[in-house]
């Protein structure tokens, strides 16, 4: 970020003096959720900017800054990966091609639910060099958080997520199935991690750097030291002690967030048989139970499309995730 700040402010800034411009380095990468290391510096790595101008003028600064760039900058060459680090585009249309829709129209329900939260997290973290087109800052806002029933109604999809598949670490266990009930408290561990996020208002990043994302909220401690022991247990037992703390963790951090009236945050028994749920789907259902807007209570119980796809090739394709979320929420 501050080789690209200064790559901004030293070398494309003199280039576009006289052209309104927005500057900023957003988009993908993991330098702009701040998780690049020196590894990543091996390929497609150096100074970047995403300059926005008027449609317009895009092909004309396109052409000038691509005759203008010096080889190298701070070390690093500005042509890697068989382009250069800048890249020319107009607001509207980058966003569109980034998540589908313009958010300076003002999102709505289908922007939001198709959007991914890999692609959410893109457009909102990262840095704003230079808003002279004075629209880039308010489109990220739009895109910071979901409006609050909206929240709800993703926060009770990731809720069902674990109502679903929660006795079965010791289901699978109790049949003589350790492996899979070793896939099963995984799974489980990736959707408490992700709904530890939405919690706290922060859009789980794709799997590679979900567990960053995760050790990175304040107090989150103890219910990462709950999931890795899960994970690292050898019966069924301790996996589903160690599930079950992180189960009440989560379940406090619900009750703190006042979304709904307080629930019992206690594990207990699944009907007559040996296991201990938290009985995720009580979480839910308050939570669709508050929701105030008749066409959102009127959803689906499906979630957003991270919660109910998991392809790579759909959830980076804008337009696949609009289509598959029309059809399956109907919206």
């Amino acid at each position: 970020m501050e080789l690209s700040r200064d790559f901004y402010g030293e070398v494309v800034r003199p280039l576009v003096t006289d052209v309104p411009h927005s500057a900023a380095l957003i988009g993908p990468g993991s330098e702009v959720l701040a998780f690049d290391t020196e590894r990543s510096t091996d390929h497609d790595w150096g100074p970047r900017v995403v300059l926005f101008v008027t449609a317009g003028l895009v092909r004309e600064v396109r052409e000038a800054v691509a005759r203008s760039l010096p080889p190298a900058f701070g070390g690093y060459p500005t042509v890697f990966g068989g382009r250069h680090g800048v890249e020319v585009a107009e607001p509207g249309q980058w966003f569109a091609h980034r998540l589908g829709f313009d958010p300076r129209r003002g999102p709505a329900t289908l922007d939001w639910l198709s959007a991914p939260w890999q692609r959410l997290a893109e457009v909102t973290r990262g840095e704003v060099f230079h808003d002279g087109l004075g629209s880039l800052e308010e489109s990220r806002a739009a895109l910071r958080w979901y409006p609050t029933d909206l929240w709800r109604y993703v926060l009770a999809g990731q809720w069902r997520r674990l109502a679903q598949e929660e006795a079965f670490p010791g289901r699978c266990g109790e049949v003589g199935d350790d492996l899979g009930s070793a896939v099963v408290t995984a799974r489980l561990a990736r959707d408490v991690m992700r709904l530890a996020l939405l919690m706290r208002r922060r859009y789980p990043p794709y799997t590679k750097w979900l567990g960053s994302g995760f050790a990175r909220l304040s107090g989150a401690a103890e219910l990462g030291d709950a999931l890795s022991r899960a994970m690292a247990a050898r019966d069924w037992r301790e996996r589903e002690r160690h599930l079950s703390r992180a189960y009440e963790r989560v379940a406090a951090l619900h009750n703190r967030l006042g979304l709904t009236e307080p629930l019992d945050p206690s594990v207990r028994g699944f009907h007559s048989r040996p296991f201990q749920v938290l009985d995720a789907r009580r979480f839910a259902d308050a939570l669709t139970a508050s929701i105030t807007d008749p066409a959102v209570a009127a959803l689906p119980p499906l979630g957003s499309v991270d919660q109910f796809a998991d392809s790579a090739d759909l959830l980076t394709d804008p337009g696949r995730c609009r289509a598959m979320t029309r059809a399956v929420l109907g919206v």
